[in-house]
């Protein structure tokens, strides 16, 4: 989810933490635990630092380890230390709960994304997305803001955010049920379909879709249940040639490869410099593919320079390629 949600979702936490006798009773561990819910939704998201560095690391490594299990354990354990020292008179042990239950919150909540988490590490480094909530949803955003308002005006905290939680639960459950609908009427509209990708956008009913049959990548988009096919493809094998093995030696073409489980291909040539590019095809937008790995090689299959990310138009793509060298 965005920051702002992770930040709304630390507060109405912090709320339900009332239902808690220890932390109701006690003002000193109430301030901790509202301050551990508010930083533990937010600290699994310190691995976006690495954009500073580039995109393939960030790519590689967002929602990793930091949404670990083992990162899961040790954010409540030092976030606990930490505040302690800020609140002396808390009581650790519910301060450290309900800082575990928001950073746990923050991955769980993760997982229903299309992006994803890799939540399993160190027993799996796959990739957990259930692909059915926007990594901004406005009723869900939304949903807390008024649990929280009605809060602020002088409400119950443990009944508003326990109704809150109930609608929601029903809400997530109306989208596993969308999404099924949508993906058996993929399979109805295009025969054959052996893999599909259905990923939610900030409209209820609209969802991006990707479908894979033998011979085709068929990209489109749902309405409900009504489906629009926008873009036809023929799979292509990609080649085994030394310009392919070098370029995907690339950082940027490999930790392109390691996200993207749909895309397909192209290799064009300009006078004496070869482009091998790849294109997901779960991200259509406008009749653009905005998420890119390109690599410019030269004669001699030497990588001049690299560059994967978003990219909305050819001309900001020129641009980095021309500022980002290996």
């Amino acid at each position: 989810m965005d920051t702002g949600t992770h930040i709304v979702m630390g507060i109405a936490l912090g709320g339900l933490a009332m239902a808690d006798p220890v932390v109701a009773a006690h003002p000193a561990t109430f301030a901790a635990v509202m301050t551990g819910t508010i930083i533990g939704s937010q600290i699994p998201d310190i691995d976006t630092v690495l954009k500073l560095r580039d995109n393939a690391v960030y790519i590689r490594h967002h929602r990793g380890i930091t949404h670990s299990v083992p990162a899961v354990l040790t954010w409540p354990i030092l976030l606990t230390g930490a505040i302690s020292l800020i609140f002396p008179e808390a009581n650790l042990l519910h301060l450290w709960l309900w800082t575990f239950l928001a950073v746990f919150l923050h991955v769980f909540v993760d997982i229903f994304n299309s992006y994803g988490t890799q939540a399993l590490r160190p027993f799996s480094n796959h990739w957990v997305a259930l692909g059915v909530i926007n990594t901004f949803d406005p009723i869900i955003f939304g949903a807390h803001v008024i649990a929280l308002m009605i809060w602020a005006f002088g409400a119950e905290p443990v009944w508003t955010m326990s109704i809150l939680y109930i609608i929601l639960l029903f809400y997530y459950i109306s989208r596993f049920a969308l999404q099924s609908a949508i993906k058996q009427a993929i399979r109805n509209t295009i025969p054959g379909t052996k893999e599909v990708f259905v990923a939610p956008t900030m409209r209820y009913f609209q969802w991006r879709i990707a479908a894979d049959t033998d011979r085709h990548h068929y990209v489109g988009q749902a309405y409900g249940r009504s489906i629009n096919i926008y873009d036809k493809f023929l799979k292509k094998p990609m080649p085994e040639n030394a310009l392919i093995r070098s370029a995907m030696k690339d950082k940027n073409l490999s930790a392109f490869v390691s996200f993207s489980p749909l895309y397909r291909w192209e290799i064009n040539q300009y006078k004496d410099i070869y482009e091998v590019r790849l294109i997901d095809l779960r991200y259509r937008s406008n009749d653009y593919y905005p998420f890119v790995a390109v690599a410019h090689l030269d004669e001699d299959h030497n990588i001049l320079n690299s560059y994967t990310g978003w990219i909305f138009s050819e001309d900001k793509l020129r641009k980095k390629l021309d500022f980002s060298h290996n």
